[in-house]
């Protein structure tokens, strides 16, 4: 009685087997670029975030606090707009008038992208209040 005992793979499962490899390697490759890409927008963010910080610790020191919009470009890429406006407070039982400070709401707006505030485009905005001498 001859035994006949194969050794190895057949061609169908060698081809299953790199199928299903190929697919594994097409999700990984997917998984990592879409990680890039994230890292990339997160940079992006970070940088506009940095600038609008830096661009309300100037306003009241450097930018007087006054009312007036202020527009300029950092870096080549990002676009900044810095308003400053008189802010109103009103309380019960409080003289406003009374009171030698003044108010002022200042946002600051950064934007950058393909298409400046359009839906491609990206922005962040800052918004603070910042008291001022009031001036008699």
């Amino acid at each position: 009685m001859k035994v006949n005992k194969q050794r190895g793979f057949s061609l169908l499962e060698i081809l299953i087997a790199f199928s299903i490899l190929a697919l594994s390697l097409g999700i990984l490759l997917k998984i990592f670029s879409a990680g890039v890409n994230t890292a990339g927008v997160a940079e992006e963010y970070t940088a506009a975030v940095q600038i609008a910080e830096s661009l309300m610790a100037q306003t009241g020191v450097e930018i007087p606090l006054q009312p007036n919009e202020t527009t300029g470009l950092e870096n080549e890429k990002y676009h900044w707009e810095v308003s400053v406006s008189p802010f109103q407070f009103t309380a019960e039982n409080l003289d406003v008038t009374a009171i030698p400070a003044v108010l002022f709401k200042v946002k600051v707006t950064v934007n950058w992208g393909d298409d400046i505030g359009g839906a491609d485009g990206r922005q962040v905005e800052l918004i603070t209040l910042k008291l001022a001498n009031k001036v008699l």
